[in-house]
């Protein structure tokens, strides 16, 4: 039987990025906390659902026996009370109009999506037989979010047993999505595993952190994420793991709102990497007193960075992108900052068939 490959998932890890590249209206999902303790030793559970008739709790956390009285408020939020929830550990789901509904705003919700595996066993992206590296899920804590974190780190076959120090690629998912996406979805590891094995890249260490942070914005969102990864991600890293610790040795690439938090490092903290990969993603078009700051900061750092920095490269999924626009206009702020640059498109869309071929082409050519 043919190994099936991983081509996409379901809609709410594919569509969700989209929000990363267009302003959408707020509703009160954007900052819901779906389980909250009111400190009476009652368990506050709620989800946004505005179009349900009728919507009910399930799993261990609820009394055995006892109904749900489950309220909906006039924002469309609807939330039960459960009393005397004792400290520990349980499961729980909501009935939506007489369906199961795992909570959508949970941090793992993106990973309760099941993925289609559709294709031929020769794809760049197949589980190959060919010596695997390790994908280790890690935590580590927050210094400027003050909590702890998730990331998932790729290290090659044969890592455990070598002495060597290697680069570092940072891989940032999309708006939506969580660390869990790149080696998912996206099939990191095996597009890594395969590259390796046919010679085609350098030896690294590939980081891919959570750029998802509860944010009333986007514009919010991107700042406490660069941040993060300045201040914890990269100390931890190279406190945890045998790496070369310049920036020549350093590269980072996003996709969609992680290719605007790339950029957000990259205006911030382009002497930490020699190489950024930015992927269907640029800042929006229609913000005009933001685009005129960009072209400040761009003007300001032109000259390092062209210095400092060996690689800055834009990608596109064609025009179908939803992307595109936002990206072609951001590229005049780099035109006349006289930043040096490479960009490059093809069919695809703002979606994982082109953020797969992304990996596979960046892989190849970093750290050379």
């Amino acid at each position: 039987m043919k190994k099936k490959l991983i081509i996409s998932s379901m809609l709410a890890m594919v569509v969700l990025p989209l929000s990363a590249q267009f302003n959408r209206t707020p509703t009160p999902n954007d900052t819901l906390q779906s389980v909250r303790q009111d400190g009476n030793g009652n368990v506050v559970l709620s989800i946004y659902a505005p179009q349900a008739r009728q919507v009910g709790i399930a799993g261990d956390i609820m009394p055995w026996g006892k109904k749900p009285d489950v309220k909906r408020s006039d924002n469309g939020v609807w939330s039960v009370t459960v009393p005397g929830v004792k400290d520990g550990v349980y499961r729980y789901h909501f009935v939506v109009d007489g369906v199961n509904v795992y909570d959508p705003v949970a941090p793992t919700a993106g990973e309760t999506s099941a993925l289609a595996c559709i294709g031929s066993d020769n794809a760049f992206y197949a589980m190959k037989n060919v010596p695997h590296g390790a994908v280790a899920q890690r935590y580590y804590h927050s210094q400027n979010l003050n909590t702890t974190r998730r990331l998932h780190v790729w290290t090659p076959a044969g890592y455990e047993k070598s002495a060597d120090s290697l680069p570092v690629l940072y891989l940032i998912h999309g708006g939506g999505d969580t660390d869990n996406s790149w080696p998912g979805v996206g099939a990191a590891g095996f597009i890594l595993d395969n590259l390796l094995a046919e010679g085609k890249m350098k030896p690294m260490i590939v980081v891919m952190p959570n750029g998802s942070i509860k944010a009333n914005t986007l514009e919010e969102e991107v700042p406490l994420f660069e941040k993060d990864l300045v201040q914890s991600i990269i100390p931890f890293i190279e406190s945890n793991y045998r790496v070369v610790a310049d920036k020549d040795h350093r590269a980072m690439a996003g996709l969609s709102m992680g290719g605007m938090e790339t950029l957000e490092t990259m205006l911030k903290d382009y002497d930490k990497f020699a190489y950024f990969w930015v992927l269907s993603s640029g800042w929006f078009a229609n913000n005009k007193p933001a685009y005129a700051n960009y072209q400040q900061q761009l003007n300001k750092i032109a000259s390092g960075f062209n210095k400092n920095v060996r690689q800055l490269v834009f990608t596109q999924g064609g025009p179908e992108d939803i992307a595109y626009h936002n990206g072609k206009e951001m590229l005049k702020l780099f035109d006349q900052a006289g930043i040096k640059y490479e960009y490059s498109e093809a069919p695809g869309g703002h979606t994982w068939h082109t953020w797969r071929n992304n990996l596979h082409a960046l892989a190849q050519r970093i750290f050379k």
